[in-house]
């Protein structure tokens, strides 16, 4: 019996788990690879706790499971136990690399790529793409050794990083809105006609944006505004619905977030580097709300399409239904506003940084 004959091309190994944020772009980068290479192989890095469990299989990609290593933001005792947690899941990621015969190692920040830059270092090439407006601890160590570094916008703190965007999935970044409208109003029974917002607070939902959006429901209803509203599968909303209104529709989770955005002609969302560019990249108005912890950089991410005039910011304690009221209800009202602030978008986003970066890593495992 005769099978199909292995991949004899190189193979990538991509770092980048936990969130969506670190999960998608390293995912873009691995389609690309495979359209440019088809006899490659791409490995992905992950750990149990990370979302990547579950994408990166759908996806048909081989996941290599490693321990995590937490970035503690404080002095904690976890901060003691740094070390050896470091020194544990660097052997194994060691391990993995020597087992599936790993070329290149890119990575996309996060507590897995830290050990894979680690574990690299001196045996494998690293390349390192920073998606955010200010470098994360663990891209900032292995951009000390990396054959090339990327970032998605310029001053993020990673010296010579070649400014490129952030890889996107495909139908991200051929989505014609326009054309997909109907089709995407009738999958998540939506009104065909009416002005829509999509309200999103990332893979896991935002309460905060829950709490404010949910009671302005009659609002948007006697503006004749449709919402298409994921408040996350931890989460519930409870939602007036208006008889011979536009459909307010709550969803857990949006497993076609292409179908979202051609539904809508506005979103609220969080201000992730990946939410930003994907709304960037199709040219949807929005009103951004910065996650409130870490170092700030979400409000950072949010700076460039406001600043072009295509997106609001609201900080997320001035978020409550009234502001929702005064301030989202009338631009989603507001055609032309929306037009303006959708070619502004649109002035921002970069659609070709996937293909880019898989360019760059094919140079680097040729070398």
């Amino acid at each position: 019996m005769t099978g199909h004959p292995a991949p004899s091309g190189p193979c990538v190994v991509v770092a980048g788990g936990g969130t969506a944020g670190h999960i998608e772009p390293a995912l873009a980068l691995a389609d690309a690879v495979m359209r440019l290479r088809p006899d490659a192989r791409v490995v992905a890095l992950g750990t149990e706790r990370g979302l990547e469990t579950k994408i990166v299989p759908a996806r048909g990609y081989p996941l290599e499971l490693i321990p995590p290593v937490p970035m503690p933001r404080k002095p904690t005792l976890d901060l003691l136990k740094l070390p050896l947690n470091v020194r544990g899941a660097v052997k194994q990621t060691r391990e993995v690399l020597e087992r599936v015969g790993a070329d290149v190692v890119v990575g996309f920040g996060g507590y897995v790529a830290l050990p894979a830059y680690l574990a690299a270092r001196g045996r494998v090439p690293i390349v390192v793409h920073e998606a955010n407006a200010k470098a994360g601890l663990a891209n900032k160590v292995g951009a000390k050794f990396a054959e090339h570094v990327a970032a998605a916008v310029p001053d993020s703190g990673l010296t010579d990083a070649q400014i490129i965007g952030i890889p996107l999935r495909q139908s991200i970044t051929t989505l014609d809105r326009a054309a997909l409208r109907a089709e995407a109003r009738r999958f998540f029974g939506l009104d065909p006609d009416a002005p829509t917002l999509l309200v999103f607070g990332g893979s896991q939902g935002a309460r905060s944006i829950n709490e404010a959006v949910a009671p302005a429901a009659a609002e948007f209803a006697r503006a004749g505004i449709g919402v298409l509203h994921a408040h996350g599968p931890k989460n519930t909303v409870a939602v007036q619905q208006v008889p011979g209104a536009p459909a307010y529709v709550p969803v857990p989770y949006l497993e076609r977030m292409d179908l979202a955005y051609a539904a809508a002609d506005a979103v609220l969302c969080r201000s992730g580097a990946m939410t930003v560019a994907e709304v960037s990249a199709v040219g949807l108005p929005a009103v951004f709300v910065p996650l409130p912890h870490g170092n700030g950089e979400q409000a950072l991410n949010a700076g460039p399409v406001v600043s072009a005039g295509g997106g609001i910011l609201v900080p997320d304690e001035e978020l409550t239904p009234e502001k929702v009221a005064s301030l989202v209800v009338p631009l989603v009202a507001d055609r032309a506003r929306l037009a303006a602030m959708s070619a502004a978008t649109l002035g921002t986003g970069r659609r070709e940084a996937d293909e880019i970066l898989a360019r760059t890593v094919l140079e680097v495992i040729k070398k």
